[in-house]
């Protein structure tokens, strides 16, 4: 019986992976990309060579009987996802799920995981919190940001440039306008910066900005 690794990758610096998990990546019989191209930068860099497969969220449950075949077989395979810890707002709970019923070993190393960085960077209480991820785009939407009116904790979203505006106009009108909060972009990169205020402030200052890059939003719960 082979092993299931999930293996973070970085969030945006390639230097920030764990030797470990280089270790580990170069010694598994195969790795589980979501993006081949974008796990290919990440190998090329650190001088890496393994070989490929894909597995995203368009063919994870077509893959998942060939690939636990693979396990239980005796391979060894990595799963990464773009960045980050596999399984967070990426492919993967599925694969490990069904590693568990067959009994499989499934191993999780530590790692990069965006909205830690950004919780505590916020200035928001981090000993309490909630992670939300994505918010559906359309349907239940509204019932899921109606469910957290009366939410205590701090709490974490992830979300596109493209909806920020619509996400702060939408938190503003259910929590508050002057409920405290945070929006990091581009962790780790070269122009990461964190914007805090309330959410009518933070409205305001991206209503007429363009924004790029990954965006995590910390949101205060209600006192």
């Amino acid at each position: 019986m082979g092993k299931l690794i999930l293996v973070p990758t970085p969030i945006g610096n390639l230097g920030d992976i764990s030797l470990r998990a280089l270790e580990t990546l170069s010694a598994v019989d195969g790795i589980l990309a979501e993006d081949t191209r974008k796990t290919g930068v990440l190998l090329k860099h650190h001088k890496i060579s393994n070989k490929l497969l894909p597995y995203h969220q368009h063919n994870e449950h077509t893959r998942i009987n060939s690939i636990t075949s693979r396990l239980v077989a005796g391979e060894t395979l990595a799963l990464v996802s773009d960045a980050g810890t596999p399984g967070i707002s990426y492919p993967g709970f599925l694969l490990v799920r069904e590693c568990i019923k067959k009994g499989i070993t499934v191993q999780s190393l530590p790692g990069a995981v965006a909205f830690i960085p950004a919780l505590v960077n916020s200035g928001l209480p981090c000993d309490r919190f909630c992670f939300e991820g994505f918010l559906p785009q359309k349907k239940g939407r509204k019932k899921r940001i109606e469910d957290l009116i009366q939410e205590k904790r701090t709490m974490i979203f992830y979300e596109s440039p493209f909806r920020l505006t619509r996400m702060l106009k939408e938190l503003s009108d259910a929590l508050g306008a002057e409920r405290q909060a945070s929006v990091s972009r581009e962790i780790t990169k070269i122009y990461e910066e964190t914007v805090r205020g309330s959410l009518k402030e933070l409205l305001r200052h991206y209503q007429n900005k363009t924004v790029k890059g990954e965006i995590v939003v910390i949101v205060a719960g209600k006192e």
